[in-house]
Protein backbone atom coordinates (compact mmCIF):
# COMPACT_ATOMS: atom_id res chain seq x y z
CA UNK A 1 0.00 0.00 0.00
CA UNK A 2 1.33 3.39 -1.00
CA UNK A 3 2.19 5.62 1.96
CA UNK A 4 0.24 8.87 1.98
CA UNK A 5 2.24 12.09 2.30
CA UNK A 6 0.93 14.49 4.95
CA UNK A 7 1.81 18.14 4.70
CA UNK A 8 2.82 20.13 7.77
CA UNK A 9 -0.20 22.14 9.11
CA UNK A 10 1.69 25.39 8.56
CA UNK A 11 2.15 24.51 4.87
CA UNK A 12 -1.59 23.84 4.53
CA UNK A 13 -2.35 27.22 6.08
CA UNK A 14 -0.01 29.04 3.70
CA UNK A 15 -1.48 27.39 0.60
CA UNK A 16 -5.09 28.04 1.63
CA UNK A 17 -4.78 31.70 2.69
CA UNK A 18 -7.32 34.08 1.18
CA UNK A 19 -8.18 37.78 1.18
CA UNK A 20 -6.21 40.30 3.20
CA UNK A 21 -4.25 37.67 5.10
CA UNK A 22 -3.03 36.22 1.79
CA UNK A 23 -2.04 39.68 0.49
CA UNK A 24 -0.23 40.57 3.73
CA UNK A 25 1.66 37.29 4.18
CA UNK A 26 2.60 36.74 0.53
CA UNK A 27 4.04 40.25 0.09
CA UNK A 28 5.99 40.25 3.36
CA UNK A 29 9.26 38.92 1.81
CA UNK A 30 9.45 42.10 -0.30
CA UNK A 31 9.96 43.92 3.00
CA UNK A 32 11.91 41.27 4.93
CA UNK A 33 14.57 40.45 2.32
CA UNK A 34 15.90 44.01 1.78
CA UNK A 35 15.59 44.80 5.50
CA UNK A 36 17.84 41.88 6.37
CA UNK A 37 20.31 42.92 3.66
CA UNK A 38 20.95 46.33 5.18
CA UNK A 39 20.22 45.81 8.91
CA UNK A 40 23.55 44.11 9.85
CA UNK A 41 25.50 46.98 8.31
CA UNK A 42 23.33 50.00 9.16
CA UNK A 43 25.39 51.07 12.19
CA UNK A 44 28.71 50.48 10.42
CA UNK A 45 27.43 52.57 7.47
CA UNK A 46 26.65 55.47 9.80
CA UNK A 47 30.04 55.10 11.51
CA UNK A 48 31.84 55.04 8.15
CA UNK A 49 30.12 58.31 7.20
CA UNK A 50 31.40 60.01 10.34
CA UNK A 51 28.52 59.41 12.77
CA UNK A 52 30.06 58.65 16.19
CA UNK A 53 28.85 56.24 18.89
CA UNK A 54 27.17 58.96 20.95
CA UNK A 55 25.45 60.39 17.86
CA UNK A 56 24.17 56.92 16.96
CA UNK A 57 22.69 56.67 20.46
CA UNK A 58 21.19 60.16 20.09
CA UNK A 59 19.50 59.13 16.83
CA UNK A 60 18.03 56.10 18.60
CA UNK A 61 16.63 58.26 21.40
CA UNK A 62 15.19 60.84 19.00
CA UNK A 63 13.57 58.07 17.00
CA UNK A 64 12.02 56.54 20.10
CA UNK A 65 10.68 59.87 21.36
CA UNK A 66 8.98 60.38 18.00
CA UNK A 67 7.67 56.80 18.12
CA UNK A 68 5.81 57.72 21.32
CA UNK A 69 3.70 60.19 19.33
CA UNK A 70 3.39 57.74 16.42
CA UNK A 71 2.11 55.02 18.76
CA UNK A 72 -0.31 57.46 20.40
CA UNK A 73 -1.80 58.54 17.07
CA UNK A 74 -1.52 55.14 15.38
CA UNK A 75 -4.92 53.90 16.49
CA UNK A 76 -6.57 57.21 15.65
CA UNK A 77 -5.01 57.33 12.15
CA UNK A 78 -6.02 53.71 11.56
CA UNK A 79 -9.66 54.48 12.43
CA UNK A 80 -9.82 57.83 10.64
CA UNK A 81 -8.16 56.75 7.37
CA UNK A 82 -9.14 53.09 7.33
CA UNK A 83 -6.75 50.13 7.69
CA UNK A 84 -5.91 49.85 3.98
CA UNK A 85 -5.30 53.52 3.18
CA UNK A 86 -3.45 54.18 6.46
CA UNK A 87 -1.12 51.25 5.78
CA UNK A 88 -0.32 52.46 2.27
CA UNK A 89 0.28 56.11 3.21
CA UNK A 90 2.42 55.50 6.26
CA UNK A 91 4.34 52.61 4.68
CA UNK A 92 5.53 55.08 2.04
CA UNK A 93 6.30 57.75 4.64
CA UNK A 94 8.03 55.51 7.20
CA UNK A 95 9.95 53.15 4.87
CA UNK A 96 10.14 54.35 1.24
CA UNK A 97 11.21 57.91 2.09
CA UNK A 98 13.88 57.01 4.71
CA UNK A 99 15.42 54.25 2.57
CA UNK A 100 15.79 56.81 -0.23
CA UNK A 101 17.43 59.25 2.20
CA UNK A 102 19.78 56.53 3.51
CA UNK A 103 20.80 55.77 -0.09
CA UNK A 104 22.28 59.25 -0.49
CA UNK A 105 23.24 60.00 3.14
CA UNK A 106 26.41 62.04 3.72
CA UNK A 107 26.47 62.86 7.45
CA UNK A 108 24.57 62.93 10.75
CA UNK A 109 21.89 65.32 9.47
CA UNK A 110 20.84 62.99 6.66
CA UNK A 111 20.42 60.17 9.17
CA UNK A 112 18.44 62.48 11.45
CA UNK A 113 16.01 63.27 8.62
CA UNK A 114 15.62 59.55 7.83
CA UNK A 115 15.06 58.81 11.54
CA UNK A 116 12.21 61.35 11.70
CA UNK A 117 10.36 59.67 8.81
CA UNK A 118 11.19 56.11 9.92
CA UNK A 119 9.81 56.75 13.42
CA UNK A 120 6.29 56.66 11.97
CA UNK A 121 6.51 52.91 11.34
CA UNK A 122 4.44 52.24 14.48
CA UNK A 123 1.42 53.83 12.78
CA UNK A 124 1.58 51.43 9.85
CA UNK A 125 2.38 48.54 12.22
CA UNK A 126 -0.97 49.14 13.92
CA UNK A 127 -2.96 49.47 10.68
CA UNK A 128 -1.18 46.57 8.93
CA UNK A 129 -1.94 44.18 11.79
CA UNK A 130 -5.60 45.20 11.75
CA UNK A 131 -5.72 44.80 7.96
CA UNK A 132 -4.26 41.30 8.17
CA UNK A 133 -6.27 39.77 11.02
CA UNK A 134 -9.63 41.53 11.42
CA UNK A 135 -11.44 39.45 8.78
CA UNK A 136 -9.34 36.35 9.40
CA UNK A 137 -10.82 33.16 10.97
CA UNK A 138 -9.66 33.09 14.63
CA UNK A 139 -8.26 29.56 14.32
CA UNK A 140 -5.71 30.79 11.73
CA UNK A 141 -4.30 33.71 13.72
CA UNK A 142 -1.41 31.86 15.36
CA UNK A 143 -0.38 30.24 12.06
CA UNK A 144 -0.51 33.57 10.23
CA UNK A 145 1.74 35.30 12.75
CA UNK A 146 4.02 32.27 12.67
CA UNK A 147 4.33 32.64 8.89
CA UNK A 148 5.20 36.32 9.32
CA UNK A 149 7.99 35.20 11.67
CA UNK A 150 9.11 32.49 9.23
CA UNK A 151 9.14 35.04 6.41
CA UNK A 152 11.50 37.23 8.40
CA UNK A 153 13.74 34.30 9.32
CA UNK A 154 13.94 33.02 5.73
CA UNK A 155 14.80 36.53 4.57
CA UNK A 156 17.90 36.42 6.78
CA UNK A 157 19.40 33.80 4.44
CA UNK A 158 19.75 36.50 1.79
CA UNK A 159 22.03 38.50 4.11
CA UNK A 160 25.29 36.93 2.78
CA UNK A 161 24.58 38.67 -0.52
CA UNK A 162 25.18 41.92 1.34
CA UNK A 163 28.45 40.52 2.71
CA UNK A 164 29.60 39.57 -0.80
CA UNK A 165 28.71 43.03 -2.12
CA UNK A 166 30.52 44.73 0.78
CA UNK A 167 33.65 42.64 0.16
CA UNK A 168 33.60 43.48 -3.57
CA UNK A 169 32.56 47.14 -3.55
CA UNK A 170 33.57 48.23 0.03
CA UNK A 171 31.07 49.31 2.67
CA UNK A 172 29.73 52.72 1.62
CA UNK A 173 29.13 52.02 -2.13
CA UNK A 174 27.64 48.61 -1.27
CA UNK A 175 25.22 50.11 1.25
CA UNK A 176 24.10 52.76 -1.22
CA UNK A 177 23.23 49.97 -3.68
CA UNK A 178 21.46 47.95 -0.99
CA UNK A 179 19.40 50.92 0.25
CA UNK A 180 18.45 51.76 -3.34
CA UNK A 181 17.27 48.16 -3.87
CA UNK A 182 15.41 48.34 -0.55
CA UNK A 183 13.53 51.44 -1.73
CA UNK A 184 12.42 49.67 -4.92
CA UNK A 185 11.38 46.38 -3.27
CA UNK A 186 9.57 47.90 -0.29
CA UNK A 187 7.71 50.44 -2.43
CA UNK A 188 6.63 47.62 -4.76
CA UNK A 189 5.37 45.70 -1.73
CA UNK A 190 3.25 48.63 -0.51
CA UNK A 191 1.68 49.17 -3.95
CA UNK A 192 0.90 45.47 -4.47
CA UNK A 193 -0.61 45.15 -0.98
CA UNK A 194 -2.81 48.20 -1.54
CA UNK A 195 -4.28 46.88 -4.79
CA UNK A 196 -4.73 43.27 -3.61
CA UNK A 197 -6.33 44.04 -0.24
CA UNK A 198 -9.66 45.56 0.78
CA UNK A 199 -10.90 47.48 3.80
CA UNK A 200 -11.94 45.23 6.70
CA UNK A 201 -15.47 45.09 8.11
CA UNK A 202 -14.27 46.56 11.40
CA UNK A 203 -12.37 49.23 9.46
CA UNK A 204 -15.52 50.28 7.59
CA UNK A 205 -17.41 50.37 10.90
CA UNK A 206 -14.75 52.53 12.58
CA UNK A 207 -14.59 54.87 9.58
CA UNK A 208 -18.29 55.52 10.00
CA UNK A 209 -18.13 55.83 13.81
CA UNK A 210 -15.21 58.27 13.84
CA UNK A 211 -15.92 60.43 10.79
CA UNK A 212 -17.49 63.19 12.93
CA UNK A 213 -15.37 62.55 16.04
CA UNK A 214 -12.60 65.04 16.79
CA UNK A 215 -9.06 63.82 17.41
CA UNK A 216 -8.99 65.61 20.79
CA UNK A 217 -12.03 63.61 21.92
CA UNK A 218 -10.40 60.36 20.81
CA UNK A 219 -7.20 61.21 22.72
CA UNK A 220 -9.16 62.05 25.88
CA UNK A 221 -10.36 58.44 26.07
CA UNK A 222 -6.82 57.29 26.87
CA UNK A 223 -7.04 58.72 30.42
CA UNK A 224 -9.15 55.86 31.75
CA UNK A 225 -7.05 53.31 29.86
CA UNK A 226 -3.91 54.64 31.55
CA UNK A 227 -5.51 54.18 34.97
CA UNK A 228 -6.48 50.62 34.04
CA UNK A 229 -2.88 49.78 33.06
CA UNK A 230 -1.16 51.19 36.17
CA UNK A 231 -3.72 49.72 38.59
CA UNK A 232 -3.64 46.17 37.17
CA UNK A 233 -0.71 43.95 38.30
CA UNK A 234 -0.77 41.84 35.13
CA UNK A 235 -0.56 44.82 32.76
CA UNK A 236 2.19 46.39 34.88
CA UNK A 237 4.14 43.14 34.55
CA UNK A 238 3.58 43.02 30.77
CA UNK A 239 4.70 46.64 30.44
CA UNK A 240 7.90 45.97 32.42
CA UNK A 241 8.80 42.84 30.40
CA UNK A 242 8.09 44.54 27.07
CA UNK A 243 10.19 47.56 28.05
CA UNK A 244 13.17 45.39 29.05
CA UNK A 245 12.98 43.42 25.80
CA UNK A 246 12.63 46.61 23.75
CA UNK A 247 15.75 48.16 25.31
CA UNK A 248 17.71 44.95 24.82
CA UNK A 249 16.63 44.73 21.15
CA UNK A 250 17.72 48.33 20.62
CA UNK A 251 21.13 47.67 22.20
CA UNK A 252 21.88 44.42 20.34
CA UNK A 253 20.43 45.59 17.04
CA UNK A 254 22.54 48.74 16.94
CA UNK A 255 25.77 47.92 18.78
CA UNK A 256 26.42 44.20 18.18
CA UNK A 257 27.84 44.69 14.66
CA UNK A 258 29.94 47.64 15.80
CA UNK A 259 31.32 45.66 18.77
CA UNK A 260 32.29 42.51 16.88
CA UNK A 261 33.78 44.53 14.03
CA UNK A 262 35.81 47.06 16.02
CA UNK A 263 36.58 45.06 19.19
CA UNK A 264 36.56 41.44 18.04
CA UNK A 265 38.04 42.25 14.62
CA UNK A 266 35.39 40.34 12.66
CA UNK A 267 35.62 41.47 9.00
CA UNK A 268 32.69 43.51 7.71
CA UNK A 269 31.99 40.95 4.97
CA UNK A 270 31.44 38.22 7.61
CA UNK A 271 28.92 40.09 9.75
CA UNK A 272 25.92 39.16 7.59
CA UNK A 273 26.49 35.46 8.33
CA UNK A 274 25.84 35.71 12.07
CA UNK A 275 22.05 36.28 11.81
CA UNK A 276 21.83 33.11 9.68
CA UNK A 277 22.74 30.94 12.66
CA UNK A 278 19.99 32.55 14.70
CA UNK A 279 17.46 32.17 11.87
CA UNK A 280 18.34 28.50 11.32
CA UNK A 281 17.90 27.69 15.01
CA UNK A 282 14.59 29.55 15.14
CA UNK A 283 13.23 27.79 12.05
CA UNK A 284 14.21 24.40 13.44
CA UNK A 285 12.48 25.33 16.68
CA UNK A 286 9.24 26.41 14.94
CA UNK A 287 8.91 23.25 12.84
CA UNK A 288 9.95 20.76 15.55
CA UNK A 289 9.76 21.41 19.30
CA UNK A 290 7.50 24.47 19.49
CA UNK A 291 4.39 22.39 20.13
CA UNK A 292 6.05 20.63 23.11
CA UNK A 293 7.25 23.90 24.64
CA UNK A 294 3.76 25.38 24.36
CA UNK A 295 2.50 22.79 26.88
CA UNK A 296 4.94 23.88 29.62
CA UNK A 297 4.28 26.43 32.37
CA UNK A 298 5.17 30.03 31.63
CA UNK A 299 7.35 30.97 34.60
CA UNK A 300 10.11 28.32 34.30
CA UNK A 301 10.29 28.64 30.50
CA UNK A 302 10.47 32.45 30.54
CA UNK A 303 12.97 32.45 33.43
CA UNK A 304 15.26 30.05 31.55
CA UNK A 305 14.90 32.23 28.45
CA UNK A 306 15.96 35.34 30.37
CA UNK A 307 18.85 33.38 31.92
CA UNK A 308 20.05 32.29 28.48
CA UNK A 309 20.07 35.92 27.36
CA UNK A 310 22.34 36.71 30.32
CA UNK A 311 24.60 33.76 29.42
CA UNK A 312 24.78 34.83 25.77
CA UNK A 313 26.03 38.29 26.76
CA UNK A 314 28.60 36.77 29.13
CA UNK A 315 29.91 34.66 26.24
CA UNK A 316 30.04 37.72 23.99
CA UNK A 317 32.08 39.69 26.52
CA UNK A 318 34.44 36.74 27.10
CA UNK A 319 35.13 36.41 23.37
CA UNK A 320 38.64 37.14 22.20
CA UNK A 321 39.37 38.76 18.82
CA UNK A 322 38.28 36.48 15.96
CA UNK A 323 37.13 33.72 18.37
CA UNK A 324 34.39 32.40 16.10
CA UNK A 325 33.62 29.38 18.30
CA UNK A 326 32.53 31.44 21.30
CA UNK A 327 30.59 33.78 19.02
CA UNK A 328 28.75 30.75 17.63
CA UNK A 329 27.83 29.72 21.20
CA UNK A 330 26.62 33.28 21.79
CA UNK A 331 24.32 33.05 18.77
CA UNK A 332 22.97 29.65 19.83
CA UNK A 333 22.19 30.82 23.38
CA UNK A 334 20.61 34.02 22.09
CA UNK A 335 18.48 32.03 19.60
CA UNK A 336 17.21 29.60 22.23
CA UNK A 337 16.50 32.50 24.59
CA UNK A 338 14.45 34.24 21.91
CA UNK A 339 12.49 31.05 21.19
CA UNK A 340 11.65 30.55 24.87
CA UNK A 341 10.89 34.12 25.90
CA UNK A 342 9.51 36.18 23.02
CA UNK A 343 6.48 34.06 21.98
CA UNK A 344 5.35 33.93 25.61
CA UNK A 345 5.79 37.68 25.95
CA UNK A 346 3.48 38.13 22.95
CA UNK A 347 0.89 35.71 24.31
CA UNK A 348 0.74 37.56 27.65
CA UNK A 349 -1.06 40.33 25.77
CA UNK A 350 -3.83 37.87 24.94
CA UNK A 351 -3.91 36.17 28.34
CA UNK A 352 -4.09 39.19 30.62
CA UNK A 353 -5.62 42.08 28.61
CA UNK A 354 -9.38 42.62 28.51
CA UNK A 355 -10.52 41.75 24.94
CA UNK A 356 -13.00 44.64 24.95
CA UNK A 357 -10.22 47.17 25.57
CA UNK A 358 -7.31 45.29 24.01
CA UNK A 359 -6.70 47.68 21.10
CA UNK A 360 -6.50 50.82 23.24
CA UNK A 361 -4.62 49.09 26.09
CA UNK A 362 -1.99 47.75 23.68
CA UNK A 363 -1.65 51.12 21.99
CA UNK A 364 -1.03 52.88 25.30
CA UNK A 365 1.33 50.14 26.54
CA UNK A 366 3.46 50.74 23.44
CA UNK A 367 3.42 54.50 24.12
CA UNK A 368 4.60 54.04 27.71
CA UNK A 369 7.16 51.38 26.72
CA UNK A 370 8.75 53.61 24.11
CA UNK A 371 8.68 56.65 26.40
CA UNK A 372 10.59 54.71 29.08
CA UNK A 373 12.98 53.18 26.52
CA UNK A 374 13.79 56.37 24.63
CA UNK A 375 16.56 57.72 26.95
CA UNK A 376 18.40 54.40 26.68
CA UNK A 377 19.44 55.13 23.09
CA UNK A 378 21.50 58.10 24.24
CA UNK A 379 22.62 56.27 27.42
CA UNK A 380 23.78 53.24 25.43
CA UNK A 381 25.61 55.42 22.93
CA UNK A 382 27.42 57.16 25.79
CA UNK A 383 28.31 53.80 27.38
CA UNK A 384 29.61 52.50 24.04
CA UNK A 385 31.77 55.60 23.66
CA UNK A 386 33.33 54.93 27.07
CA UNK A 387 33.75 51.19 26.49
CA UNK A 388 31.97 49.11 23.83
CA UNK A 389 31.49 46.28 26.35
CA UNK A 390 29.25 48.39 28.61
CA UNK A 391 26.04 48.22 26.51
CA UNK A 392 26.14 44.42 26.83
CA UNK A 393 26.74 44.66 30.58
CA UNK A 394 23.54 46.73 30.67
CA UNK A 395 21.84 43.96 28.67
CA UNK A 396 22.82 41.43 31.35
CA UNK A 397 21.46 43.60 34.15
CA UNK A 398 18.17 44.09 32.31
CA UNK A 399 17.64 40.36 31.78
CA UNK A 400 18.53 39.50 35.35
CA UNK A 401 15.77 41.93 36.32
CA UNK A 402 13.45 40.26 33.78
CA UNK A 403 14.17 36.80 35.23
CA UNK A 404 13.40 38.04 38.75
CA UNK A 405 10.23 39.75 37.54
CA UNK A 406 8.95 36.58 35.86
CA UNK A 407 9.97 34.28 38.70
CA UNK A 408 8.14 36.30 41.36
CA UNK A 409 5.15 37.33 39.24
CA UNK A 410 1.86 36.65 41.03
CA UNK A 411 -0.27 36.81 37.82
CA UNK A 412 2.01 34.29 36.07
CA UNK A 413 2.05 32.03 39.14
CA UNK A 414 -1.77 32.06 39.20
CA UNK A 415 -1.93 31.36 35.46
CA UNK A 416 0.47 28.40 35.71
CA UNK A 417 -1.46 27.01 38.68
CA UNK A 418 -4.78 27.26 36.85
CA UNK A 419 -3.22 25.69 33.75
CA UNK A 420 -1.99 22.75 35.82
CA UNK A 421 -5.41 22.26 37.43
CA UNK A 422 -7.15 22.33 34.03
CA UNK A 423 -4.71 19.77 32.64
CA UNK A 424 -5.32 17.43 35.60
CA UNK A 425 -9.08 17.73 35.09
CA UNK A 426 -8.69 17.04 31.38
Amino acid sequence: MKKRFTRHPLINTLINLEGNERACVYTEPLWGIPYNLYAPYATLYMYALGVKDQQIGLLLSIGMVLQVFAALFGGIATDKLGRRKCTFIFDLISWSIPTLIWTFSQNFWWFLAATIFNSMWLITSNSWNCLMVEDCPPNLLVDIYTWCTISGLLSVFFAPLAGILVSKATLIPAMRIIYGLTFVMMTAKFIILYFYSKETKQGLRRLEETKDQRIVEMLAGYKDIFKLIVRTPATRMILAIMTIINIRTMISGNFFSLYINKNLLIPESYIAYFPIVRAAVMLAFIFTVQAFINDLSYRPVMTIGAGLYVLSNILLLLSKPQSYGILLLYMLCESFAHALLIPRKDSLLVLFVDPQERARVLGLIYVIMIAISSPFGWITGKLSEINRMLPFVLNMILYMACAALVLFSAPLAQHDQNKGVNEVKA
